[in-house]
């Protein structure tokens, strides 16, 4: 496990003992494989931000807290590591702790870590439930400013939420449908990752308000709790093509898009339009190849930036700019995809 770097900065990185830490690097047995993974993990991260390292000014050490497919996980990584050189002269250090899926606990358990161990600040994107939102306040207890990164915890005490206005992005992709669509028959179908995301809950509501206003004879066919894996999106679409046979269109709040896609080609459907969120590896190919027919978008570097300047002002270390507007929705299709954007790490 060959390095360049001291014993005590890989502890920190990792968030465990400098004896530890020696015991792993020794092969001296006695550890955890998980801990021997979580040691491997830190030298990685220090080996991408190792130029970031190197420039001086004030140090933040933050977490990066997600429960999310690993496609969005690893464009926020991206972004993110992207981002770093622009906070020059502050060096903005970072841990991941990225988990698809699993019980409400175990995210409880990390956040109750990084309240205990030390940060100087937390991103988050997570489910708004009360459990969550009283490890936020504990995390804001010990000192550690806490900002919700795409979905939102509006009652917590986060520091501030970074990301789009999700209410209006569901009402776009509805105006979106109902304009390809026009007077053609058929249903829509609504998939969404998991209920208790407050980001997918406000798209939701923002389409059917538009969907019952300006389409009311227009149905809608929802398929929730897949959270947004292919293998579990692709058995429930197919579960649902087959039971309405007039489905032709698809909002995709919460990803999964190839799966769907697979299931509509496996039954022989029709797919008239298709309309999705983050401009991601995925989806970037997919709109490539004329799968989809529009993403909706934002830059996730310009988030992350905003997240690390957010976390930056809680230590007065920048000067406070006052309440920040919610990020830019655009609506890509395959002819105005971003300059480079089959290896720039953008989400919406």
């Amino acid at each position: 496990m060959a390095h360049p770097y001291p014993i005590r900065e890989i502890a920190r990185q990792a968030g465990l003992s400098t004896a530890t830490v020696d015991r792993v690097l020794n092969n001296r047995g006695g550890v955890r494989e998980s801990t021997v993974r979580e040691v491997r993990q830190a030298i990685a991260d220090l080996d991408r931000q190792r130029t970031q390292v190197r420039i001086g000014g004030r140090t933040f050490m933050i977490d990066i807290v997600m429960q999310t497919p690993e496609r969005f996980s690893s464009a926020v990584r991206d972004a993110l590591e992207a981002e770093l050189p622009a906070l020059h002269p502050a060096v903005m250090r970072s841990r991941f702790h990225f988990r698809e899926t699993g019980p409400v606990s175990e995210l409880i358990m990390t956040l109750d870590r990084i309240a205990k161990r030390g940060s100087q600040g937390v991103i988050l994107k997570a489910p708004d439930v009360p459990e969550v939102t009283a490890a936020v306040s504990r995390l804001v207890a010990a000192g550690i400013p806490v900002v919700t990164l795409v979905t939102d915890l509006p009652g917590s005490a986060r520091s501030a939420y970074v990301g789009i206005d999700n209410r209006a992005a569901g009402a776009t992709a509805a105006y979106l449908l109902g304009q390809w669509l026009g007077d053609r028959p058929g249903s829509v179908l609504v998939t969404i990752s998991h209920g208790s995301f407050r980001n997918e809950e406000e798209r939701e509501m923002g389409f059917r308000s538009v969907m019952r206003s300006a389409h009311p004879g227009r149905s809608l066919v929802e398929v929730t709790d897949t959270d947004g894996l292919d293998a579990t999106q692709r058995d429930l679409v197919l579960e649902a093509l087959k039971r309405d046979e007039t489905i032709n269109a698809v909002y995709s709040i919460g990803g999964g898009n190839a799966a769907t896609l697979d299931a509509f080609q496996a039954l022989d459907r029709e797919l008239a339009v298709f309309v999705a969120h983050d401009l991601d590896h995925d989806n970037t190919r997919l709109l490539r190849e004329r799968r989809l027919s529009a993403v909706l978008h934002h830059d996730l570097r310009q988030d992350m930036r905003r997240a690390c300047q957010t976390i930056m002002r809680a230590h007065h270390a920048l000067p406070d700019e006052g309440p920040f507007l919610p990020s830019a929705i655009q609506v890509v299709t395959p002819y105005n995809m971003p300059p480079g954007s089959a290896n720039m790490p953008l989400a919406g």
